[in-house]
C-alpha cells in the first residue's frame, strides 16, 4: 500500500505533571567515546545533560541513569547476535560506566538494563511509582534505539513523557530527526533544553 498523503494526527501537548523525574538513558564511556564501535561525539549531549542534570539535583528532583551491562551469554542473546559490538558491555568493562563528566550525586538511581528500554527487564518503573513519579524528562543515547524504546515504554506506562532534543542524540543526524518527528507526532512533548527547564522552573511554583 502506497500512501500518497501526509496526514498529522491531531494530539494535545502535556508538558510535564507535579512530579518529574529525569530519564538519562545509556549516556556510557561506551556511547560517549568514539574510540567504542558504540559511540560517537557525544560532547554536545553530555553538556545538555550535565545542565539539566544540575537543575534537577537544584530542585531536588529524582535523577535516574541507565548503563548496559551482561553479566552472562544468555542475556539479550538475539540483540547482541545482532548487534555484536554490544558484547562489550560486559560487567566491569569500563565502557559500561556513566561518562564521568555528568555530575552524579549519592541520591542518584543507576539503573542497569540489558535491552534497549530502561523499563524491559528492570525495576524502573515500580520505582517510579513508589515515588509518585507522573512524568519524565527523557535523554540520552541513542535516539533512535534505547532513547526512543524508553519513551515509549514510559508512556506505555502512563508517564508523561518530554524529550529535550538537543540533550538526545545519535550515530545517524537522519535517524535523530526522523524519530524526534515521530515521536512528537505520537507519544511525546519534544522540546529545547531551555524550553525543558522553563518547564520544569514554572511547575515548582
Amino acid at each position: 500500500m502506497v500512501i500518497e498523503e501526509n496526514r498529522v494526527l491531531d494530539r494535545q501537548s502535556q508538558g510535564l505533571g507535579e512530579n518529574p523525574a529525569l530519564l538519562v538513558v545509556d549516556v556510557i564511556r561506551g556511547f560517549t567515546d568514539p574510540a567504542c564501535p558504540l559511540g560517537s561525539d557525544a560532547d554536545s549531549v553530555v553538556s545538555a545533560n550535565r545542565a539539566l542534570m544540575h537543575v534537577f539535583h537544584d530542585l531536588g528532583r529524582p535523577v535516574f541513569l541507565t548503563t548496559v551491562v551482561y553479566d552472562n551469554t544468555n542475556q539479550a542473546s538475539v540483540f547482541r547476535a545482532r548487534v555484536p559490538a554490544l558484547n562489550l558491555l560486559t560487567r566491569g568493562s569500563h565502557w559500561c560506566d556513566i561518562d564521568p563528566r555528568l555530575p552524579l550525586i549519592d541520591s542518584d538511581h543507576i539503573v542497569e538494563k540489558t535491552h534497549a528500554s530502561a523499563f524491559h527487564g528492570t525495576d524502573l518503573a515500580s520505582t517510579l511509582r513508589t515515588l509518585n513519579i507522573d512524568s519524565l524528562v527523557i535523554t540520552g543515547l541513542t535516539t533512535s534505539g534505547c532513547v526512543r524504546a524508553s519513551a515509549v515504554d514510559g508512556l506505555q506506562h502512563n508517564f508523561k513523557v518530554v524529550i529535550p532534543e538537543d540533550a538526545t542524540g545519535d550515530r545517524d543526524r537522519d535517524a535523530h530527526t526522523s524519530n524526534l518527528y515521530d515521536l512528537n507526532a505520537k507519544y511525546v512533548d519534544v522540546l529545547s533544553v531551555e524550553g525543558t527547564t522553563r518547564l520544569l522552573l514554572s511547575n515548582t511554583k
